[in-house]
């Protein structure tokens, strides 16, 4: 292991001093090993040729940042990580800005029930027929008072939990009022 970062360490220095082969070569060999560090993290062959040749060039910007005293695979692994971090960040922030957010849809609801004059008294027939949990929660949020994140301490979940398990019973509450 050591013979082979003691390599990457030499070529890293050759090629700072000029040498276009060394450098080549230590492109070359640290594709090698970045292509299946990057596979495992992304599902498109596409993604990883992408993120893979990103990556090369930040290496490059970054090669006089290179301090020949440390390992090589170890720099190169911070900033392969980085830039997978920002693929991601971009990739995923679409479906983040169209992600459902759970105090918008809990207001949405409880303003409809509030519109059609409805309490949690005067459901509290249907709401016992809901899981004890569920029931648990509506009544913490609705009867009492308590903040999402207040109940979820309360019971020892998790604040998206209770939302979760709020807007579940709020949909099953919604179907059979309709009904």
């Amino acid at each position: 292991m050591t013979d082979n970062n003691d390599n990457f360490a030499a070529l890293m220095r050759q090629s700072l001093d000029g040498d276009q082969l060394a450098y080549a070569s230590l492109l070359m060999e640290t594709s090698r090993f970045l292509r299946p560090f990057l596979a495992k993290r992304l599902s498109f062959t596409n993604d990883v040729d992408d993120l893979l040749q990103e990556t090369l060039i930040s290496i490059h910007k970054a090669r006089h940042t290179y301090d020949g005293n440390r390992p090589y695979k170890p720099w190169v692994y911070a900033i392969a990580k980085f830039r997978l971090q920002d693929y991601l960040r971009v990739h995923y922030s679409d479906q983040l800005r169209h992600a459902v957010d759970f105090d918008e849809l809990e207001e949405s609801l409880s303003g409809h029930v509030t519109e059609t004059a409805i309490s949690y008294e005067s459901i509290s027939g249907e709401i016992q027929k809901l899981p004890e949990k569920q029931v648990t929660i509506l009544r913490l949020l609705h009867q009492e008072g308590y903040t999402a994140k207040e109940v979820a301490k309360k019971l020892g979940m998790n604040e998206s939990a209770v939302k979760v398990a709020a807007h579940r019973a709020y949909k099953v509450l919604r179907d059979k009022l309709e009904r």
